[in-house]
């Protein structure tokens, strides 16, 4: 049977250097060979998913001894939440390699770490070793840190290094409670499924308590959460378009990720004993990034600000479902919930920061004070946008909805405070999408604006299957949560 999943990480690796092997008169190789590999990496994880058993827990697992004398391992395997987060970095990298960084034709350098990124991006979802999953933590770094450096906007190399020192720092302290729980298992393993089954710090007092402590300071720096979000929206605005977009659509989730795979999995225990402040926590920064969004005349950091808000919605679902006194059923709600709106606001938020770059290119303004009457000489663009923004509001009938109303319905069963005051963070939302809509699509449409022409091939390319995906999630959520199934692995 081919190993669908070492293709999946290994391809985009390879093509990497091919890609830079590329003679420099083929200019536009580099960005055919880009999407090709791309599309394959994503037809290799649909193969997976046919192949996937939605009730049988982590499955499909893939070894080969690397480093025998500590037991490091080329060890990937899926379970729904793994599975479903690969297949959306599958589907927000296809349109960011198509939409491209810099000059165009896609350089041989910009396509090398993209194709790089993703190959790291899939490797720290699928992999079920330690080693493996630090190594592809940090070399997202690396990739991430040179797209904004080298094509990003006017103050890129202060926004790439705050980016990369916060984002390093934060990946120390995951890599002193690895080697902690390394140093427990018995015998000594990086094996991630034998320590989650084990939990080798059951038990441990506060030994578990400051592991688990390092591990959630060094996820709550990725994610982020206030008041460890300040890298966050300088990257953003900073950053090339496309990089906006995978830094928002994929590369926050590895946070999330973390708290649910290492700190709920392997210390559930401690996770229990700081559920509520970080619970929270949570609740701190949606309401923190509504509020900050709200006074936001810049497009691209009024998204980034929602993308505060809406990851601390995920991580109140996942501190209830870590919270002692919860039933199973809502235990299950909520991270299934939680994990739904890792990949909703992974398709929306990539939506809207194409949206915002798009914008950019055109009226070389993202200001929406400046903005005005768009919907005229661009309809496709101010509908699809429009779209975006109900979505990232949590309108029924589009992505984020259903995700957010199973986080509340499973945090209501703990927490009910914080679940009701959670909601204003949604009225917040609400009122700052729907102002973005008046100040820059409605109205009249100054002469200024009036020239506009509206999405080419190429943009649509990029933001239609983004689209296209939010409706279809709204309207059928069951065709994730059937794959996230987070009772059968959590």
């Amino acid at each position: 049977m081919m190993p669908l999943l070492t293709t999946a990480v290994a391809l985009p690796l390879l093509a990497a250097v091919v890609v830079g092997l590329v003679p420099a008169r083929a200019a536009r190789a580099p960005r055919a060979l880009a999407l090709v590999t791309s599309a394959l990496v994503l037809g290799a994880l649909i193969a997976t998913w046919a192949r996937f058993d939605a009730g049988a827990g982590m499955q499909l697992v893939e070894e080969a001894t690397w480093i025998p004398s500590i037991d490091v391992a080329w060890r990937l395997g899926v379970d729904g939440m793994s599975l479903a987060l690969s297949l959306m970095t599958a589907v927000v990298f296809l349109p960011a390699i198509l939409y491209g960084v810099g000059r165009r034709p896609l350089s041989r350098a910009a396509a090398a770490l993209l194709l790089l990124l993703e190959g790291a991006t899939l490797a720290f979802f699928l992999a079920q070793d330690f080693f493996l999953f630090y190594v592809a933590f940090d070399v997202t770094l690396v990739a991430m840190y040179f797209l904004i450096a080298l094509w990003g906007e006017e103050q890129r190399r202060y926004a790439a290094l705050k980016f990369f020192l916060y984002t390093l720092i934060g990946s120390l302290p995951v890599l002193i409670g690895i080697i902690v729980l390394f140093l427990q298992a018995e015998p000594n393993t990086f094996d991630m499924i034998r320590l989650a089954s084990e939990q080798p710090l059951a038990g441990a007092g506060v030994g578990a308590s400051l592991t688990f402590l390092a591990f959630f300071v060094g996820f709550a720096i990725k994610t982020p959460i206030v008041p460890f979000h300040t890298w966050l929206p300088a990257a953003h605005v900073q950053a090339p378009t496309a990089g906006s977009v995978l830094l928002a659509g994929v590369l926050l989730k590895m946070g999330t990720y973390g708290l649910v795979r290492v700190n709920l999995q392997m210390l559930p225990d401690a996770f229990a004993q700081y559920a509520l402040p970080i619970a929270i926590l949570g609740l701190f920064s949606a309401l923190y990034g509504a509020l900050v969004a709200l006074a936001q005349s810049d497009f691209k950091r009024l998204v980034a600000y929602t993308s505060v808000n809406h990851m601390g919605y995920v991580v109140i679902g996942v501190a209830a479902a870590a919270a002692p006194g919860i039933s199973a059923s809502a235990r299950d709600l909520a991270i299934d919930g939680a994990v739904l709106q890792m990949i909703a606001h992974g398709l929306v938020t990539a939506a809207l920061f194409f949206a915002a770059g798009f914008i950019l290119t055109r009226a070389k303004t993202r200001n929406l004070d400046e903005l005005s009457g768009l919907m005229r000489p661009m309809p496709v663009y101010g509908t699809l946008t429009a779209v975006a923004m109900f979505a990232s509001l949590g309108l029924p009938g589009l992505a984020q909805f259903p995700a957010e109303l199973q986080i509340f319905l499973g945090t209501f069963d703990v927490y009910p405070a914080i679940a009701v005051t959670a909601l204003l963070g949604l009225v917040v939302t609400a009122a700052l999408f729907l102002l973005a809509l008046q100040r820059a699509f409605l109205g009249e449409t100054s002469d200024r604006w009036a020239g506009l022409r509206d999405l080419g091939a190429r943009e649509l390319g990029a933001l239609v299957p983004l689209i296209a995906l939010t409706v279809i999630l709204g309207v059928y959520p069951r065709l994730a949560l059937d794959l996230i199934s987070a009772g059968s692995w959590l």
